[in-house]
């Protein structure tokens, strides 16, 4: 109480020495900027081109595209090669469509969906695969919006993401991003992927994985 107390005081303190006494009517409208100014991308054009290049010149991303039949046989290969034992799925209509979870099962591979994991058990998992709710061409970040089906644990804790990104799904820029989700149900978070987790909190060496993946894998359908 005393604490909140003080922040009101501060609050009113402030308030005064901006000589406003009182709250406004409604909040201040931001100016309108042109929109030549705010986008780099003028177009739908391109944006799968735009995307890939971008994830993976500027994020660090490896990209590859590839057919939607191809992705199963080619996504249990990737991991088969990778040596991960314990791969965690989303629960993804794309997913299922796509025959990942069938495909990695067929092939040997420990794959469980997310509704069979727990979140301690996620941070046994050496690959998590999930579809994306969005990617974004101009900067070439994917974007995860976790659900109960979609954990948001797969996509941050296993040292290795697998992302399948469908061009439908790909918007221009934040901008665009921002008003898709605005006009979705509200959900508990849209975290931005822009690569693969790095710091260099030591010694100003870049060090990559320390806190999640070391590797974003992404298909990119056609």
């Amino acid at each position: 109480m005393a604490l909140m107390s003080a922040v009101d005081d501060a609050i009113r303190r402030i308030s005064h020495a901006l000589g406003r006494p009182a709250p406004p009517d409604a909040p201040p409208r931001p100016p309108d900027i042109d929109e030549h100014i705010a986008r780099l991308v003028h177009t739908e054009l391109g944006l799968s081109e735009l995307f890939a290049r971008m994830a993976a010149d500027e994020c660090h991303m490896d990209v590859e595209c590839i057919a939607a039949d191809d992705l199963a046989p080619a996504l249990a290969s990737y991991i088969g090669r990778r040596s991960c034992r314990r791969i965690g799925l989303a629960d993804s209509p794309l997913l299922d469509s796509l025959g990942v979870y069938a495909a990695l099962r067929q092939a040997g591979l420990n794959a469980r969906p997310w509704a069979q994991l727990t979140l301690d058990e996620a941070y046994d998992l050496d690959c998590g695969v999930t579809d994306v709710y969005a990617a974004v061409a101009e900067t070439g970040s994917i974007v995860i919006r976790p659900w109960a089906g979609h954990g948001r644990a797969l996509s941050l804790v296993p040292p290795l993401h697998i992302a399948i990104v469908h061009p439908k799904d790909i918007v221009a820029d934040l901008i665009d991003l921002m008003h898709k989700v605005r006009g979705d149900p509200p959900a508990s978070a849209a975290i931005i992927i822009s690569g693969p987790s790095k710091t260099a909190d030591i010694e100003m060496t870049l060090v990559h994985g320390v806190h999640g993946p070391e590797t974003v894998k992404v298909y990119l359908l056609r």
